[in-house]
């Protein structure tokens, strides 16, 4: 029999094996190796967990472990690394495993943007072979690959994505399909070629061509929606239809038989207000911007005096706006039909900002019966409006710095911003890829080059170069000195953060947002912002100092383009193009010359008389505005439409000096 103590002593002894036998079991890195996921199915693991697996597995598995180690650094934006394990992948690799490696492949040139040879490897890639979940990755590639620019392929993509999705994602895939089909241009539409079973494409498309013939017209245009859902009922967007279109559905007319009208009667302003106020009854008399097909040449009388500017200190003289106004800027041709408006049954009551605050106002106004507000005009209290809760509708005749989302104000003012925006669309349309911006020294220029910039992006355009320009002596003596060359300092637009899109496990990050300097290639394009003073000066210099081949197209802001300009400025000019709103670019000339007359041909405040008329048209039409994506009108101050968050944009007018005469760019 053994003795107690040696029964102890051999237990204590055993215990420490018994544990670390069990530690053992319990060790992810010392357990058996098994065979990894299936490579076709979602992987939501880290690239560190993969890359662990890798280094422990047997020959067999390797190359599963590492293809998935390769998707997870993909995901979590660690290109290069995920390019070394692409490139170390063994080459007898069976056919699952090659098709997930050209899928991975794709997906990598994506997010080095290298969308060319995406494209190239993604259209090599059998889809037959792959499971959903790498069907979903397919299609979000090519996706990300066309960079948002509308075309078939992207359509296509989306809609074969669409049944695979999580119900959850459905929604936002119908959203950015429609969007995807609005962005068609007309000559795209003309030359599309669709298969005979691609009938979930040919629903979309005709549902397109509903919305296109209808959308300025809210109750034919639900009618038709609800006709095209009857026709095609078994289309995605029949059961769902995108965001934009439910908010048609739900569409309703805002009161206008009450306007109250909220503008400075008195001080510095004044002059501003009385402008504003009087286009506003023009057109609520019923006097409208008639449209022709082609704009008439504006009429140019070398007798007109010019309109007045702000000096170098930033003074502003009585014929131009102060700081707090945004200044009068240009609009835009006839793109959207002139919409009605009759010498309206509306009552509208004037309401002086200058004497009492905003809150106190839009109260009086409510309590006196109105409906809808136009404006303030002052940008100070339009800052207010977020912090001022009203129920009416309001349509503010300024903007914020940073306009918030409220389902009752939407905003409108002539920007010299606004008009940056039109022009680098403008540039853009004429193939021009490497503009230079000429633009005041200070916050104002700053604001231009931003706007233009951020423009320029969106367009698809990286570098914008911009040379700040001084007064109109400080350009005589670069008369001397060597011109004006051509270039400049990249614009920088603040970085936002990157989206990146995650389906099916799958991130694909997007592009920074600070896009490099590009230094090939010369100068194309010249953006001018500057007075007629300075423009005298700036083109020729321009002329001189390029040749015939290296000559940049020119462009200018209507800051250079005001009454007085004679016959020895329009032919200096030659070839220059500058936009300017419909009524001074001669859409109307009876009108223009009327207008001209009654403020002395002081166009600033012509400008501001056409945004009265414009008001009052978007005062009539402000739930269209408001609720229905893709509404226009046309009018005084351009081709008006509202971003999602109601803020007002224009397309404008160009116009181009050509052998002394000024007419419409073709």
């Amino acid at each position: 029999m053994l003795s107690s103590t040696f029964i102890r002593t051999k237990a204590g002894r055993l215990l420490p094996v018994v544990l670390a036998a069990m530690l053992l079991a319990g060790c992810p890195s010392q357990a058996p190796q098994t065979p990894p996921i299936n490579i076709q199915d979602e992987a939501s693991a880290n690239s560190d967990y993969y890359l662990q697996q890798l280094q422990q597995s047997s020959d067999d598995n390797k190359a599963d472990w590492q293809l998935l180690a390769i998707r997870a650094l993909i995901r979590e934006g660690q290109l290069p690394q995920a390019a070394a394990q692409l490139n170390a992948l063994p080459q007898d690799m069976n056919n699952s495993q090659l098709v997930e490696r050209q899928l991975l492949l794709a997906e990598l040139q994506v997010g080095n943007k290298s969308y060319d040879a995406a494209r190239n490897s993604l259209s090599s890639i059998d889809s037959n072979a792959l499971s959903s979940n790498q069907l979903v990755r397919l299609y979000q590639a090519q996706i990300a690959a066309n960079q948002g620019h509308a075309s078939l392929p992207l359509i296509r993509a989306y809609i074969a994505q669409e049944p695979l999705l999580p119900v959850n994602a459905r929604q936002d895939n119908l959203d950015q399909t429609w969007k995807a089909l609005l962005g068609l241009k007309p000559a795209d539409m003309n030359s599309l070629v669709i298969n005979a079973d691609e009938n979930v494409l040919q629903g979309w498309l005709d549902l397109l061509r509903v919305y296109q013939e209808n959308k300025q017209d809210p109750e034919l245009l639900k009618a038709g929606i609800k006709d095209w859902q009857n026709r095609y009922p078994q289309n995605p967007a029949a059961k769902n239809l995108p965001s934009q279109l439910n908010q048609v559905l739900s569409f309703s007319q805002a009161s206008t038989s009450h306007i109250a009208l909220l503008l400075p009667l008195n001080g510095q302003a004044k002059v501003f207000a009385d402008a504003i106020q009087q286009g506003f009854a023009t057109a609520q008399s019923g006097i409208t911007l008639t449209v022709p097909v082609q704009p008439t040449p504006p009429t140019n009388n070398p007798d007109q005096s010019a309109a007045a500017a702000p000096n170098a200190n930033g003074a502003v003289s009585p014929s131009a706006p102060p700081a707090d106004i945004a200044p009068a800027q240009p609009a835009a041709p006839s793109a959207a039909p002139a919409m009605p408006t009759q010498p309206a049954n509306a009552q509208v009551k004037v309401y002086d900002t200058s004497g009492q605050p905003l809150s106190a106002l839009l109260a009086q106004a409510q309590q006196e019966g109105a409906t809808l507000v136009v404006g303030p005009l002052l940008k100070t209290d339009v800052e207010q409006l977020a912090s001022t809760p009203t129920t009416l509708n309001v349509l503010a005749l300024n903007q914020p710095e940073q306009p918030q989302d409220s389902p009752n104000i939407c905003y409108f003012a002539l920007s010299p911003e606004d008009e940056a925006r039109d022009a680098a669309r403008h540039i853009w349309a004429q193939q021009k890829r490497l503009p230079l911006l000429l633009i005041p020294r200070g916050a104002f220029g700053d604001r231009i080059a931003k706007a233009f910039a951020e423009e320029w992006q969106k367009q698809g355009g990286q570098t914008v170069l911009q040379q700040s320009i001084g007064s109109t002596t400080e350009l005589r003596q670069m008369v001397n000195s060597g011109g004006i060359r051509m270039s400049g300092t990249p614009v920088s637009v603040a970085a936002q953060a990157p989206q990146s899109v995650t389906i099916a496990g799958l991130t694909i990050p997007a592009p920074p947002s600070d896009i490099p300097a590009s230094t090939g290639g010369g100068v194309d394009a010249v953006y001018i912002v500057a007075t007629q003073d300075q423009l005298m000066l700036i083109k020729p210099m321009i002329d001189m100092t390029t040749n015939s081949r290296s000559k940049p197209a020119m462009f200018a802001s209507s800051r250079g383009y005001q009454a007085g300009a004679g016959p020895d400025f329009r032919l200096e000019m030659e070839g220059l193009q500058f936009s300017d709103i419909p009524l001074l670019a001669g859409v109307n000339p009876a009108l223009q010359q009327q207008a001209s007359a009654k403020f002395g041909n002081d166009y600033s405040l012509v400008r501001l008389y056409a945004m009265g008329m414009d008001a009052w048209t978007l005062a009539n039409h402000f739930a269209e505005m408001r609720q229905l994506p893709g509404f226009q009108v046309s009018g005084a101050s351009g081709v008006l439409s509202a971003s999602p968050n109601c803020v007002i944009s224009r397309k404008l007018t160009w116009l181009q000096y050509r052998r002394g005469s000024v007419v419409p760019v073709s």
